[in-house]
């Protein structure tokens, strides 16, 4: 049974992935603590609802916390909560946020997720909310879709709600600066969709006073260059992040090398964190904020 068949019904298998306790230790919690009660289906099969979820996810904050699972068992469920409540407010814990974050996303609970993300900005500030939770958040999402654990209905209201706040950021950023330096075409290849981090470094790119022209996905390569031939780019940036070989990534990595010899290439995206990539020349990896910050400089000072 995987949670996605029947909403509101994991199994242990979707519990595993979802909160990254390993069956084996659930099932010793639910043995020796009693801390969660499978329920049965008419035909004896084993299923856990979403409050045993979330109560999981809670259990999981405060061990990762340093409160010992022979402690929490003797908390009430009030208590667990207002603990959980309480680290959140409190914590600079990544691992607790994305459980909050997770959770969120299986409720479809917008209100939540918006509430959580404005305290971790007031908090971290805009840009370090983005490197350092919602994009492993995202990464976790994305892994619980493979796995089929989560809908893709889910995975898209957790995109659209990020890619909804990164958006509203480069707008009012469009409205306050003026670019004057270089060039920055930035795209996504064809089969590739999923822009978050793309627009995320659109965002970023602004703030640096680079002139964007942003494409979106499924740019073809003939379109790239008539576009370039218009508005000529000191700098391309794309990205790959959808399950392909890194066969096919270096071809297209090769194919823009030929057609655009002299222009540097920032490329980003889950592919680049996950495979060996052979990179041409003037083709550099970015994985953070400084590096792409960092990179950026290097670019200026060449101009």
């Amino acid at each position: 049974m995987k949670g996605i068949g029947s909403m509101g019904k994991y199994s242990i298998k979707d519990l595993e992935e979802i909160s990254g306790i390993k069956a084996h230790t659930i099932r010793v919690w639910e043995k020796r603590y009693k801390l969660i009660e499978p329920k049965r289906t008419s035909t004896n099969i084993r299923y856990y609802s979403e409050g045993d979820l979330r109560h999981l996810l809670n259990i999981s904050i405060l061990n990762s916390h340093g409160l010992k699972i022979s402690v929490i068992a003797e908390m009430s469920e009030a208590d667990i909560r207002k603990r959980v409540m309480d680290l959140s407010i409190d914590s600079n814990s990544q691992e607790g946020q994305i459980d909050n974050f997770i959770f969120a996303m299986l409720e479809l609970n917008e209100l939540k997720f918006l509430n959580m993300l404005s305290g971790n900005i007031m908090k971290m500030g805009f840009e370090n909310s983005v490197e350092k939770v919602l994009f492993p958040l995202i990464e976790r999402v994305y892994y619980l879709w493979q796995t089929g654990t989560v809908l893709s209905a889910q995975k898209n209201f957790i995109h659209n709600l990020i890619r909804q706040k990164i958006t509203v950021a480069i707008e009012n950023e469009m409205q306050s600066t003026v670019s004057s330096g270089a060039r920055i075409i930035m795209f996504l290849p064809q089969h590739e969709s999923f822009e978050i981090e793309l627009l995320f470094y659109d965002l970023l790119a602004r703030k640096e006073n680079l002139e964007v022209i942003y494409l979106g996905p499924y740019v073809e390569l003939n379109d790239l260059r008539i576009i370039n031939n218009s508005k000529k780019a000191d700098l391309f940036m794309t990205a790959f992040s959808s399950p392909q070989s890194l066969e096919s990534i270096n071809t297209v990595m090769t194919e823009y090398k030929g057609m655009f010899p002299n222009t540097p290439f920032f490329i980003v995206g889950r592919q680049t964190r996950c495979q060996e990539l052979k990179y041409p020349d003037d083709f550099s990896p970015i994985t953070s904020i400084n590096e792409f910050k960092q990179a950026v400089q290097l670019i200026k000072y060449s101009e």
